[in-house]
């Protein structure tokens, strides 16, 4: 069963791989490769928000950047709106980009600090010709309404503005092009708890009112089930376990995903979860495993996993896991 098919999704991505060369010597030779992304598959329908979840190296912003094809796909195929764009050309690309757009990480870094509010937000305009020069300033006011910041803000730069301000700029330049979807790469890992409430509120309000669909990438399970509708685990470049936010949180089924969940802090400690200690460091994706890419820190190991590379198997009709013990 392949989970990216179905019908009524914008995206649809399927065994998306890539691999970035490792060059050496004077005459710059490939000797090798570092496995980023190894044959991911996902959907995501109209208005939905599909997150992306695991630790830092397991490929989840290289998926998010190949997909805005802000980096080029070794193979697989990416189709957006029914449309392959895996290998668009650079004009027709450029014509697609209002449609799909990002929200960074780093509010500030994303921000150019030698540029007013207006003068970033005009700029997305302009150069998608959206909006008559004479009816820019409007449009930035009414964009700086939309995500809670007064049109007084658009005369000032980033360096005025809380992390908090800053990302919510962040985001009305992102909507500044009316795109369908927004690829989020940890939008609010570098807040505070509370403004990160905030903006997730903000981004719920937003989908609601605009009828955006998300991709969300995020390491923090809090967040994620906060925000998500479907949920997918990835470990060294694959996907582990996807579900709804009901199937991973309440009947995860995949060692790397119980182990994530028992870290989760709770604030009530009679519902505190045994952690499940994983032992190791998470193995080199220049020189992944054989078998289950899991199987050298999984604590529920069997000899199988050391042959086996289990795919992604459906245990309920929206929930699937690549366990070798699922199989069984």
């Amino acid at each position: 069963m392949n989970p990216s098919t179905g019908n009524g999704a914008l995206l649809v991505v399927q065994d998306l791989v890539k691999h970035f060369p490792i060059r050496k010597g004077l005459f710059s030779r490939v000797t090798g490769h570092v496995r980023a992304v190894n044959g991911v598959s996902f959907s995501i329908p109209h208005g939905k928000t599909f997150s992306l979840v695991g630790e830092s190296g397991s490929g989840k912003t290289t998926t998010g950047r190949a997909i805005l094809r802000l980096i080029e796909p070794t193979s697989g195929a990416i189709r957006f709106d029914h449309q392959d764009i895996t290998h668009l050309d650079p004009k027709r690309l450029r014509a697609l980009r209002k449609r799909m757009q990002p929200i960074f990480q780093d509010p500030y870094g994303s921000l150019n600090p030698r540029m007013t509010v207006y003068s970033m937000l005009s700029e997305a305009l302009a150069a998608h010709r959206l909006r008559r020069r004479g009816q820019r300033r409007e449009r930035v006011h009414e964009l700086l309404r939309l995500v809670g910041l007064g049109p007084e803000a658009a005369d000032r730069y980033p360096n005025e503005f809380s992390g908090g301000q800053r990302q919510r700029i962040g985001i009305a330049r992102a909507l500044a092009v009316e795109p369908d979807l927004i690829v989020a790469d940890e939008p609010v890992s570098a807040l505070d708890v509370s403004i990160q409430a905030q903006i997730l509120n903000l981004m719920e309000e937003l989908q609601r009112d605009l009828g955006l669909t998300y991709l969300f990438i995020s390491h923090d399970l809090s967040v994620v089930r906060h925000i998500s509708d479907q949920v997918a685990v990835m470990y060294l470049g694959r996907i582990v376990e996807m579900g709804t936010v009901a199937d991973i949180f309440e009947h995860a089924a995949h060692p790397y995903t119980k182990a994530l969940l028992s870290a989760v802090p709770t604030p009530d400690p009679e519902k505190a979860r045994r952690q499940r200690a994983l032992r190791g460091e998470t193995p080199s994706p220049i020189r992944p495993p054989s078998g289950c890419p899991f199987h050298p820190r999984c604590p529920d190991c069997v000899p199988e996993c050391h042959k086996q590379k289990p795919p992604l198997i459906k245990i309920t009709p929206n929930h699937f896991a690549a366990c070798t013990r699922t199989i069984k």
